[in-house]
């Protein structure tokens, strides 16, 4: 077994791998640093999905794209590819950096034994995160402290979930949260929200942003008392505000959300 003191083999020089954040989708919100490095790119690899959004890309570049839940075979694949020599980018939709793609890397990477690998130019590309951009669209609800939260437990279990949940209730903290119901989990938001209506008043304002940056953009601002689990899927990010979060009406209708800087 190689170690990673072992000197290079006599191969190809080793290539980069840029996992690239192409933010909520639409291009325009796609940093100038990724667009160059997309460009580049001779291997795109990624969910068939984000892939599309990143595109269109040239004849000569090779789209390697597969399901959602292949996040480790796909960076396993684009370190294969880099070892080789080859440019590759690594899509991931958001910020690569939260519930994407960029810790799948790392976790292929220090599982790997493979000197070439660890060879690889490794560069993480910032994208403007789902919860960023449905924040944007009604105002400043993350102005003050906020975590953000997945409800998925594909990767850990639901009494993790709500336990960390419940914690973040408790610290009075803005809750953005990730995946928040799906066919195979419907019943889990609608048990998140029962464990925030016992620490959060029901005026608390609550931000449902759906597709955020894409065509079918739909976010609306509620509150914690009317939100109800039906308005809600994967696609749907969600702000549920502190205890001082404040919601006011805007001249052109709807509501303003922010969270002040300041604590009473």
């Amino acid at each position: 077994m190689s170690r990673l003191s072992d000197p290079l083999p006599d191969a190809a020089p080793a290539g980069r791998l840029a996992v690239v954040g192409i933010g909520p989708g639409a291009a325009e919100w796609l940093a100038p640093a990724a667009r160059e490095e997309l460009a580049l790119a001779q291997d795109i690899v990624g969910y068939t999905t984000y892939v599309e959004l990143a595109g269109p890309f040239r004849a000569e570049q090779r789209v390697l794209d597969s399901d959602n839940r292949c996040e480790m075979e796909r960076a396993r694949l684009a370190f294969e590819l880099a070892a080789q020599g080859r440019r590759v980018a690594v899509v991931s939709s958001g910020d690569p950096g939260i519930f994407a793609m960029a810790a799948a890397v790392m976790e292929a990477l220090e599982q790997s034994h493979d000197p070439n690998w660890h060879a690889v130019e490794l560069v993480i590309l910032p994208g403007i995160s789902a919860a960023q951009l449905a924040a944007a669209r009604v105002g400043a609800p993350l102005g003050h402290d906020f975590c953000v939260l997945s409800l998925s437990n594909n990767l850990k279990p639901w009494a993790q979930i709500a336990r960390r949940l419940e914690h973040a209730a408790q610290a009075d903290l803005v809750i953005a949260l990730y995946n928040p119901r799906s066919v195979a989990r419907p019943q889990q938001f609608a048990q998140a929200l029962d464990l925030l209506r016992i620490h959060r008043a029901p005026t608390t304002p609550v931000v449902l942003g759906r597709d955020v940056g894409r065509p079918d953009e739909l976010v609306r601002v509620t509150t914690l008392g009317e939100v109800v689990p039906e308005q809600v899927d994967m696609r749907t990010v969600v702000i549920i505000g502190s205890s001082q979060t404040r919601l006011f009406p805007r001249l052109t209708g709807g509501n303003w959300v922010y969270t002040p800087r300041w604590y009473p």
